[in-house]
């Protein structure tokens, strides 16, 4: 599998690990201790994916990741973190992060979670001429440009948002198991503890209902996963 990748981490001993492995995979390796010279390569590099640690001298990662996300830099991220708390994991995803990973971690996983990302996201970027236009309700699927719309007006998704939101809409009135949705999308095995889905479907519940708190459209289907509903009339 080939692609640029950027490891961004302080610590020399795992850079050099990461580094020496994914290169046997066939990928280019680029490398930076800090949050600065990170950004600087980021800006100016094309790069197919960035593993980015939390905690960096200069930026850390939540800063380059919501910078990032802000100039529309859609790079995949897959973020690093010695931490064990919800928190810093959730706020990773929420900042546009695809994936994380803590600390310790076997080299193994983080070469699965690479192809995964990046498999995924070529998938997403891959032309598509057969379908041109997919009506749902008050939503319209573009999938040649990889847009949404509800009521005319473009959503403003990540490409990860989309996806889920993409196979929500497709899926309507049928209870999606979490985990279908985890295997589908981020490529993560049966009975894996992960709020990933969860802080997703939140940003989507943001960004499409009225009220996120008594949602219309995402339905959560208690101890099964969710169903997309046509909503009410506006």
């Amino acid at each position: 599998m080939e692609g640029k990748i950027l490891i961004v981490d302080d610590e020399e001993a795992l850079v050099r690990l990461i580094s020496y492995n994914l290169a046997k995979e066939g990928f280019t390796i680029l490398t930076a201790e800090d949050g600065n010279e990170a950004w600087e390569m980021i800006k100016k590099e094309k790069l197919d994916l960035i593993v980015l640690d939390l905690m960096l001298p200069g930026k850390d990662g939540l800063e380059i990741c919501r910078e990032m996300r802000r100039d529309n830099l859609n790079t995949p991220i897959i973020m690093l973190t010695a931490r064990d708390e919800e928190i810093d994991k959730v706020l990773g995803l929420e900042l546009g992060a695809d994936d994380y990973l803590t600390k310790p971690f076997s080299v193994r996983e983080l070469i699965a979670r690479v192809k995964a990302v990046l498999r995924r996201n070529r998938m997403a970027t891959r032309p598509n001429n057969e379908e041109k236009e997919i009506i749902v309700g008050d939503f319209t699927i573009k999938p040649e440009k990889y847009e949404i719309f509800q009521r005319g007006q473009l959503l403003d998704l990540t490409l990860k948002e989309y996806e889920l939101l993409d196979v929500l809409l497709r899926n309507r009135q049928r209870v999606l198991k979490r985990e279908y949705l985890l295997q589908l999308l981020w490529d993560y095995a049966d009975g894996v503890n992960t709020r990933v889905l969860d802080v997703h479907i939140s940003k989507l519940r943001e960004k499409i209902e009225r009220d996120p708190k008594e949602p219309e459209y995402i339905k959560t289907v208690r101890g099964l996963g969710y169903k997309f509903e046509e909503g009410s009339d506006a």
